[in-house]
């Protein structure tokens, strides 16, 4: 039996299980990858308060995990199958046992969408990816398209830039949504080309991506191509107990309540999220401390 299981160990959850066993709560927090969460994927961080160096995600999240050992968290790397509560106590299935706990913080966070090309499905792991750290090595002087008009976009085409040859960074629409400073970067990055109110329509190749077929039927040749459109929250664990909104993020209140008591989200998973590190480090401080006072008048 645990005090407070927390399910997912990017920023919101690990943020959680600091605060949740610092104020003395057995906690458990559980990842089926490692520890660190999405961000670990991104090629730099430079908008966080207070860390001035830009670094990648793996620095970023390096200390995390062992901050919250340091206060008596325990993290396992185990993926969890089912949630459900009993007898107002929460049953959290993995793939090898079954915990127990008086309260669960939900902070799966988001995965990368799917831009819905022809094509893209096939060739994932053979010209197209979702993240530019873990593949971009792999287009050394090559030529490479970006899909997406966002921060996230914009920073990994910029990533790309250093090593590939040539960048493609196609928007559909006819001006990026990603902040002022980033886009000045993309705009006097030589070897970043922009094709704007376009949309990938095929990618094509042999037995890895040879080129792209545009909305307008332009094909251009490309080495690979990097998909970047939004991210798709984690829900699968609570779609059918607690409310969601039409986005599938879950409904919370100001404390992160979910409709469902002793149940907590936190993160990219939550409402009106704003996807960014420091938000969810914020929301799972919220959580965990709230979490913290369910317990402790659970116990009462």
């Amino acid at each position: 039996m645990y005090d407070v299981i927390i399910i997912g160990a990017g920023p919101a959850g690990l943020s959680a299980g600091i605060y949740t066993s610092r104020l003395g709560m057995k906690t458990l927090i559980l990842e089926k990858l490692n520890p660190g969460g999405q961000i670990t994927l991104s090629s730099e961080i430079e908008n966080y308060p207070g860390v001035c160096e830009v670094k990648n995600g793996i620095e970023f999240m390096a200390c995390w995990p062992e901050q919250a050992k340091k206060f008596g968290a325990e993290i396992k790397s185990e993926e969890v199958k089912e949630l459900r509560i009993e007898n107002g106590e929460w049953r959290v299935k993995t793939s090898k046992t079954i915990y127990k706990a008086k309260a669960v913080i939900v902070a799966t966070g988001s995965t990368p969408k799917k831009a819905g090309f022809e094509g893209e499905i096939e060739y994932t792991g053979r010209g197209v990816s979702y993240c530019a750290v873990c593949d971009g090595f792999f287009y050394k002087d090559k030529v490479v398209a970006v899909i997406g008009g966002g921060d996230t976009a914009l920073e990994e085409a910029l990533y790309l830039s250093k090593i590939a040859k040539k960048v493609y960074l196609i928007h559909r629409r006819d001006k990026f949504r990603a902040a002022p400073s980033t886009q000045k970067k993309v705009f006097n990055t030589p070897n970043i080309e922009i094709i704007y109110n376009e949309t990938v329509k095929k990618v094509f190749g042999k037995e890895f991506v040879e080129g792209i077929i545009l909305s307008s039927n332009k094909e251009i040749k490309v080495d690979g191509v990097f998909v970047f459109v939004g991210m798709k929250v984690n829900n699968e664990l609570i779609k059918d107990l607690v409310e969601l909104n039409e986005w599938g993020e879950v409904k919370v209140n100001l404390n992160m309540e979910t409709s469902l008591k002793g149940l907590y989200a936190a993160g990219d998973i939550r409402q009106n999220s704003v996807k960014q590190v420091v938000a969810a480090a914020g929301d799972g401080a919220v959580a965990g401390i709230n979490t913290v006072k369910y317990v402790e008048h659970t116990k009462e």
